[in-house]
């Protein structure tokens, strides 16, 4: 596979009162066409300003993201970016959300009709089609992100950034998010580069989990490749050895590699720990 976006030593320095602050130093990392790549840490360890240099909403103090070729300096339509919150704007249909996006980015290369059976196809690939002419304030909270995907995706985007993108779902709607995205990539085979704080999520969905040490001078710890075979059924991942390997590597290297957390309390219920050792703090 060609690499399409070289993130190259890059270091992230923030003025503060108290004297600069080194948020990233020497983040080196290039990924290849169709990848999908998880971000791991701790909080604070830095995933949400490498996906923001990327995304071209900072420029790195040093070093350099280059993408097909061409040195990223600011925000452009082949990175979309998917937030934890939807951003969709109110007073507007599940349809003229992805429709506006879709003008800024299309508006003089299609026709109206194109227009609209973009706008469509990309609703239906994300299951909404049925509701595309409600307002966010008239579905639920894992349907407002399913709109958030399908506007980022009419984009045709050549990489697509996701932020926590289901962090805030309740458990079942996360895994029909999961699986929704699972059949998205595979179907368009796009490049993807997503920060999570759950375990189980970067090893059922990704290529490669990119984990994180502690900041400040946030980097690089470890890279762990996920060799599980596609399609990934989680019933089925649940009783396998490699998946429950990876699962442990990625655990190990948090909560052992990058403690910043006291051990789990004997007292504590089983419901709790688990959560705990399944979602990073």
């Amino acid at each position: 596979m060609s690499v399409i976006l070289d993130i190259s030593k890059i270091d992230m320095v923030f003025p503060t009162p108290k004297g600069p602050f080194t948020a990233l130093k020497e983040v080196d990392l290039q990924i290849s066409k169709g990848e999908f790549v998880s971000l791991i840490g701790h909080s604070g360890c830095g995933k949400s300003t490498v996906l923001n240099v990327v995304a071209g909403l900072y420029q790195a103090s040093k070093g350099g993201v280059i993408l097909n070729g061409r040195e990223v300096s600011e925000p452009g339509p082949e990175r979309a970016v998917v937030f934890q919150n939807h951003s969709l704007l109110p007073w507007l249909t599940a349809y003229q959300n992805v429709e506006l996006a879709v003008k800024q980015v299309f508006g003089r290369s299609k026709s109206k009709a194109e227009i609209k059976e973009w706008v469509e196809h990309n609703l239906k690939l994300v299951h909404m089609d049925h509701a595309m002419n409600k307002r966010p304030d008239e579905i639920s909270g894992g349907m407002k992100q399913r709109v958030g995907i399908a506007r980022a995706l009419a984009m045709q985007p050549e990489v697509l950034l996701m932020d926590e993108p289901f962090g805030a779902l309740d458990a079942l709607t996360r895994a029909h998010m999961q699986d929704s995205l699972m059949e998205i990539q595979a179907e368009l085979n796009n490049t993807v580069i997503m920060i999570t704080h759950d375990v189980d999520e970067a090893v059922l969905l990704s290529d490669r989990i990119v984990m994180m040490t502690n900041g400040p001078a946030a980097t690089i710890g470890e890279i762990l490749d996920i060799n599980l075979e596609r399609p990934r059924e989680r019933l089925a991942l649940a009783e396998d050895p490699e998946y429950n390997h990876l699962r442990s590597e990625v655990l190990k290297f948090l909560y052992e590699k990058q403690r910043k957390v006291e051990p789990i309390s004997a007292s504590k219920s089983t419901k709790e720990s688990t959560k705990k050792t399944t979602e990073v703090a």
